[in-house]
């Protein structure tokens, strides 16, 4: 399906996501913290998904004081995670909620930009873990539970740098040009048989930890803040994308003027 022209002006309904089950990694901080609070404020029930328990509980807190939809919380390291731990982790939101309605692949591990010839093997396994293998067996472990839900979406945070090759971006370059790769080919599999859509996006220059250890010298006070880009995520979540699959979307393309 073609992408919208444009989702300049587009404001989400305030019940866009009502009664929606989100599982979202990499929740507590950044742009996946923007996300679960925008996705509870627009009636989602958020299952947020990080490493950092305390990062967490503040965001739970927080989303509860101001009112909005009770998040769930599921505190994971990718970095160290088993296949089995993504089976518990479907059969536990199984338990907990019966269906999974979005799926949105967040989380991600940089680590440092490092020309090949100085590549560290460990820097290289960490990062293939976390950007593409986690979210591979994240999916799978998940495909049943997205298909009992309705209309279900799997959203692929990408990058400029795994769509065309960037000197010293190394493994994570590697593993995003991979779940690009995986999310058209999935895409295509599903699109026939289920109501499973997935799509990538690529948020462009965002402030966020990730950008420090990109660009840790350069003046960040005319970057987005990760509030400013959450809109195209909630379309992509909620069922107004539902004829929109097998793209490769960028924050910058959907927001821009007709």
């Amino acid at each position: 399906m073609t992408a919208p022209v444009s989702l300049a002006g587009w404001q989400p309904a305030a019940d866009l996501l009502h009664e929606r089950i989100i599982l979202l990694t990499g929740a507590a901080n950044g742009i996946g913290r923007a996300l679960a609070d925008a996705m509870a404020r627009h009636g989602a029930t958020v299952i947020m998904l990080d490493k950092d328990v305390h990062g967490l509980e503040r965001a739970y807190d927080e989303i509860v004081a101001a009112g909005h939809t009770e998040p769930a919380l599921y505190p994971m390291d990718l970095q160290g995670a088993t296949p089995d731990d993504y089976v518990q982790l479907a059969e536990t939101v199984q338990q907990e909620f019966g269906r999974l309605d979005a799926l949105v692949h967040n989380a991600a591990h940089l680590g440092a930009l490092v020309p090949f010839a100085n590549y560290d093997n460990e820097l290289w396994l960490q990062s293939i873990q976390v950007n593409l293998h986690a979210p591979y067996l994240l999916t799978t472990a998940c495909l049943g539970l997205l298909n009992t839900g309705k209309d279900a979406s799997i959203v692929i945070v990408s990058d400029a740098a795994g769509r065309q090759g960037k000197a010293y971006w190394g493994a994570y370059a590697v593993a995003k040009a991979g779940m690009e790769a995986f999310m058209q080919i999935l895409a295509d599999e599903l699109e026939s048989n289920t109501s499973i859509r997935v799509n990538s996006i690529d948020p462009g220059p965002v402030l966020t930890g990730l950008y420090r250890i990109a660009y840790p010298g350069t003046d960040s006070a005319g970057l987005l803040q990760p509030a400013a880009i959450v809109n195209p995520f909630l379309y992509l979540c909620s069922t107004a994308s539902s004829d929109l699959t097998g793209q490769q979307l960028s924050v910058a393309g959907l927001l821009a003027q007709e």
